[in-house]
């Protein structure tokens, strides 16, 4: 099953379409075309909203950031004939991002969801502000923006300050293939840069965009890994020849956690044939298998309850001041606040490096030969006198170990370490955007954790079917396409052989969702 989307069909129609997750990872992954809608409501809303701003300036009204100065600052007064600079100014001195630069995916992610927030009409920025920013995203004119340096809240303004510096000609970009000035780019295009209006800076920088798609990207991974993982618990349970009565539905409608019920009934789809056949070598096996639903449950739990958390972020309106495109009242509040996909992102990090444990423990057993019922040391492939001078998987369970260490360390919530910051105005943040980061790189290193299981799975089936103790008709049903994908992209390890072009190619599959992974029941991230 595809990780990006099963549910995208045709293009994404912005002000016309309430933006998911899959919309979000599909335009990500350039699946899925994007355009601005056509329609007059949502486009009215956006005139409005740009109208009241100047409406509000020719009576002298005050508005944060256009009559203002930013932050702090917002008690300086800006003078009338320095309002049309103060946005450009805003891009310029927010030009201070670090670290690597956010990738294509990620930065059509970040589009994608700014885009979303400022077709609700309550930002104040003109039409031809969205129009081009939609057309950035359809063209693929992709703003080069940094990582590194957002406290989220208010908002992202300094990844953002790369978008809206962008639209204004000043920033670098990616486009066709490659780096040049937004300006250029715009030429070759037949675009042209923006002269940004009042407010018009402030609204595309001072949101939550670039958490929130960062989060739908670690959301839809965490998705497939979910499923890979319980695909995976299935195949180490049989390479153990283990016990699938752990698995029974009696058992776990005891205690009837609709994920946790989930995964046992997939692992045991997987395991019928298999638990016809054999009698299992312990009764008890020991808590990575048998506990594995109850770990992986976990997330899939949670996955319906952060959806909702990410969607609604994703479609609100989230910078500051408003503007009410009915009324025209301006209604300076904290809506860049970052608070609840810091928790989504906290909360999914933890839950996914917890499968990395897990996986990492499955990987040990198998590994093993005093845990491993049979099966040769380090899984290695090799018999006879050349068998002393091979040592199969045994470094490929140290690098495992490393990457899980790795990922329980990023688990330390990035929300508790909040810092007051630009003159105790921002003295509540957020870190979404941290806890956002963190969560991809917890589920890059599940990925090669899962890579290296998958090695592992591939190696001790193979074993099992050369010795006789299982047969091919064990892997009926929804796990013989799986095990076939399996054997196709890794070979059966006989002499040592470095694995780590294996090991990248396997990462790459796991990202775009390249295994199948289908059951005959159930969803990911819901119930039976």
């Amino acid at each position: 099953m595809d990780a990006v989307a099963d549910d995208i069909s045709g293009e994404v129609v912005f002000g016309e379409t309430r933006l998911t997750i899959e919309h979000v990872r599909a335009i990500a992954a350039g699946i899925a075309p994007s355009r601005l809608g056509a329609g007059a409501g949502f486009r009215e809303a956006v005139a409005r909203s740009a109208a009241h701003v100047d409406e509000t300036l020719r009576r002298d009204g005050m508005i944060y950031g256009v009559t203002t100065g930013y932050g702090d600052s917002c008690t300086t007064p800006v003078s009338d004939e320095l309002i049309a600079e103060l946005p450009l100014h805003l891009t310029r001195f927010h030009g201070v991002g670090t670290g690597r630069i956010l990738s294509e995916a990620e930065t059509r992610a970040v589009m994608a969801v700014r885009l979303a927030s400022l077709v609700h009409g309550w930002s104040g920025v003109s039409l031809g502000l969205v129009e081009l920013l939609a057309e950035m995203l359809k063209q693929n004119i992709l703003p080069m923006i940094p990582a590194e340096g957002s406290v989220g809240a208010s908002g992202d303004l300094t990844p953002l300050s790369y978008v809206a510096g962008a639209l204004a000609g000043e920033r670098m970009v990616r486009f066709n293939g490659r780096e040049m000035m937004s300006a250029d780019a715009f030429r070759e295009a037949g675009l042209a840069p923006i002269a940004l209006r009042p407010k018009e800076a402030l609204a595309v920088m001072n949101g939550t965009a670039v958490m929130s798609g960062l989060g739908a990207i670690a959301f839809s991974k965490a998705i497939h890994l979910a499923a890979l993982s319980t695909r995976l618990t299935s195949l180490v349970c049989m390479g153990l020849m283990g016990n699938p009565a752990h698995f029974d539905e009696r058992l776990h409608s005891a205690k009837p956690h609709p994920g946790q019920m989930l995964v046992a009934a997939r692992i045991r789809a997987d395991l019928a044939a298999f638990a016809r056949r054999h009698e299992p070598s312990r009764l008890q096996d020991r808590y990575s298998i048998r506990c594995a639903p109850h770990v992986i449950g976990v997330l899939e739990d949670m996955l319906p309850s952060f959806r909702t958390i990410l969607e609604t972020e994703i479609n609100s309106a989230n910078d500051n001041p408003l503007i009410d495109p009915a009324s025209g009242d301006i209604l300076h509040g904290g809506h860049f606040y970052g608070g609840h996909v810091a928790f989504t992102m906290d909360s999914l990090k933890n839950l996914v490096a917890n499968i990395a444990d897990l996986m990492d423990r499955q990987m040990t057993l198998l590994v093993d030969t005093r845990f491993n019922n049979g099966l040769p040391a380090n899984l290695s492939g090799v018999e006879g006198p050349r068998a002393a001078i091979n040592h199969g998987l045994k470094a490929l369970q140290i690098a495992t170990s490393a990457w899980t260490a790795e990922a329980l360390k990023l688990t330390m919530p990035a929300s508790v370490f909040s810092r007051s910051t630009e003159c105790h105005n921002q003295d509540k943040v957020s870190m979404g955007t941290i806890a956002a980061r963190d969560a991809l790189r917890v589920l890059e290193l599940t990925e090669q954790v899962a890579a290296a299981l998958a090695i592992a799975c591939r190696q001790a089936i193979r074993l099992r079917l050369r010795s006789g103790e299982i047969a091919a008709s064990d892997l009926e049903g929804p796990l013989t396409a799986f095990v076939e994908e399996l054997e196709a992209a890794i070979p059966f390890i006989e002499e040592d052989r470095p694995l780590d072009r294996l090991l990248g190619d396997l990462c790459a599959g796991i990202d775009r969702g390249a295994w199948t992974l289908d059951w005959p029941f159930g969803r990911a991230g819901g119930s039976l």
